[in-house]
C-alpha cells in the first residue's frame, strides 16, 4: 500500500513538472507577437530571372486580366476612390514563384470592400503587366521560419534542467514581384509598385 503511494507521487511529479514545461513553452509562443516576428531578418536569395535592358525591351507585353470574377453585394466606400485609382494602374514586373520554382501562382485578390473579387494566373519568371494591387499583393506573400534555440536554458525542476526557447529564425519571401523600370512602365509610390 505505501509502494502505490510513493509510485503514485512520482508520477504526480512527472505529470506536474511535464505540465510546467508545457505552460512554459506556451508562454514562449505567446510572447512571439507579429511585431517580433516581423523583425527578424528576411533570408536573402538570388532573383530567379536575370533579363538585361535588351531583353527586356524586346520582350512581348503580357497584360493580365482576371481569369473568373465574382460581384460584390457591398458597395464602394467613396473616400478610398483615389487611392484605388492608384492601385488599379498597370505596373510592369516579373513575378517568381520561391517555393515552387516556375510554377504559375494562382491567387484571388479583392482590394477594397465593394469591388468584386478576382481569380488571377500569374506566369512566373517572364515581365507581365497587371494592376498595383496584385503585384503587391504577391509581394506580401511570406511566413515566418520557426525555431528552437536549443543553447537556451528554459527551465530547472526536481528531474533537471531544460533546454530549448522558440525563436524565429528567418522571414521566408514565398512569392515575389520584382519591379521592371524602362521608358514604358509607369512605377510611383514608396514600395516601387
Amino acid at each position: 500500500m505505501n509502494e502505490i503511494k510513493k509510485h503514485k507521487s512520482t508520477s504526480e511529479k512527472e505529470l506536474d513538472n511535464m505540465q510546467k514545461q508545457f505552460d512554459n513553452f506556451d508562454s514562449q509562443v505567446k510572447e512571439m507577437t507579429q511585431d517580433r516576428m516581423n523583425a527578424a531578418p528576411t533570408k536573402e536569395v538570388e532573383p530567379q530571372t536575370k533579363l538585361s535592358q535588351s531583353e527586356i525591351e524586346k520582350s512581348k507585353d503580357i497584360y493580365l486580366k482576371p481569369k473568373r470574377t465574382i460581384s460584390s453585394k457591398e458597395r464602394f466606400n467613396e473616400k478610398f476612390r483615389d487611392e484605388y485609382n492608384f492601385s488599379k494602374e498597370y505596373v510592369r514586373f516579373t513575378a517568381e514563384n520561391k517555393e515552387i520554382i516556375g510554377e504559375t501562382i494562382e491567387m484571388w485578390s479583392k482590394p477594397y470592400p465593394g469591388l468584386p473579387a478576382e481569380e488571377w494566373a500569374i506566369p512566373t519568371n517572364k515581365p507581365v503587366w497587371a494592376p498595383r494591387y496584385v503585384a503587391e499583393q504577391i509581394k506580401r506573400a511570406k511566413y515566418h521560419r520557426l525555431t528552437m534555440q536549443q543553447h537556451v536554458s528554459s527551465g530547472t525542476d526536481g528531474m533537471g534542467q531544460y533546454y530549448g526557447a522558440m525563436a524565429v529564425d528567418t522571414t521566408v519571401q514565398r512569392l515575389d514581384a520584382l519591379p521592371i523600370s524602362n521608358h514604358k512602365s509607369i512605377f510611383m509610390g514608396a514600395s516601387n509598385f
